[in-house]
């Protein structure tokens, strides 16, 4: 089974076998990408909606890697389908692939190179440059704000 994001309808991606999606993915989509879903949905992919266990997962996946900032609600929601269907995210965004990785969920990309490897973001202080592993509002140090930076 294949999990699609909105990239996949604003590309046409063929899925072989069976696909599902979640609701918010056409909340997101206009035009010819939008009556993709609307057909897709109509012949078959299922339009799934996670439950609370596998999207504390996402989080706290998301967490881990250094990418929570930077996901949005649909993001984890396809996350969490993909874990909870065991299925193969289609997504090319990197930040979904990287939580995607930290899951073990198998992930194809569409329109762009997939990643090459996990990136636990680090978080430093515009202020004093401290580096932290979590991210914050501000340093506890100095009070300035962090910034992502990454680790490598």
């Amino acid at each position: 089974m294949r999990v699609l994001d909105a990239s996949a309808f604003i590309h046409e991606y063929d899925a072989d076998g069976s696909t599902a999606s979640v609701p918010e993915v056409r909340e997101e989509l206009t035009d010819s990408a939008a009556f993709r879903f609307d057909a897709a949905s109509g012949s078959g992919m299922q339009v799934h909606v996670p439950g609370q266990d596998a999207r504390e997962r996402v989080r706290r996946a998301a967490t881990t890697t250094g990418d929570d900032d930077v996901l949005s609600e649909t993001d984890r929601r396809l996350l969490a389908t993909a874990h909870e269907l065991d299925a193969t995210l289609v997504t090319d965004d990197y930040a979904m692939q990287n939580v995607a990785d930290e899951l073990g969920v198998d992930v194809d990309v569409i329109a762009q190179d997939g990643i090459n490897e996990r990136r636990d973001w680090r978080f430093q202080c515009q202020g004093c440059g401290r580096e932290f592993d979590d991210d914050r509002d501000r340093c506890p140090v100095c009070g300035s704000p962090l910034e992502r930076k990454n680790p490598g």
